[in-house]
């Protein structure tokens, strides 16, 4: 069964799947990657890491900064953030094929 993911866990996981990253570098990545739509607040952040934690969808490593917590996927991680981006991808080849993009004006994104 997989766990449906928040938008701010589901782009934490993305930024962990490039590599193991600390904080306030999991907060930079979120950003740029989400073109500024998504800006994770410490709180969100932290809370979401600690419900990941838990979950056993990222674990603590070691980092070269011994006063920084890094964090990395675990095998479940990395599957949960692959089934979202496969459940997205179906979606949006969903919407291709019934023509949404263009019948919602979205012409960028009909490709």
């Amino acid at each position: 069964m997989n766990i449906q993911l928040s938008q701010s866990e589901f782009y934490i996981l993305l930024s962990l799947a490039i590599k193991s990253r600390h904080g306030y570098e999991i907060m930079k990545q979120v950003e740029q990657d989400s073109g500024k739509k998504v800006i994770l607040g410490p709180g969100t952040l932290y809370g979401s890491i600690k419900r990941m934690l838990q979950s056993k969808l990222i674990e603590e490593v070691p980092g070269d900064n011994p006063r920084r917590k890094y964090y990395s996927l675990t095998e479940k991680g990395r599957t949960s953030v692959g089934s979202e981006l496969e459940r997205y991808n179906d979606a949006v080849e969903l919407a291709k094929r019934k023509n949404v993009f263009k019948d919602l004006g979205l012409l960028k994104l009909e490709r």
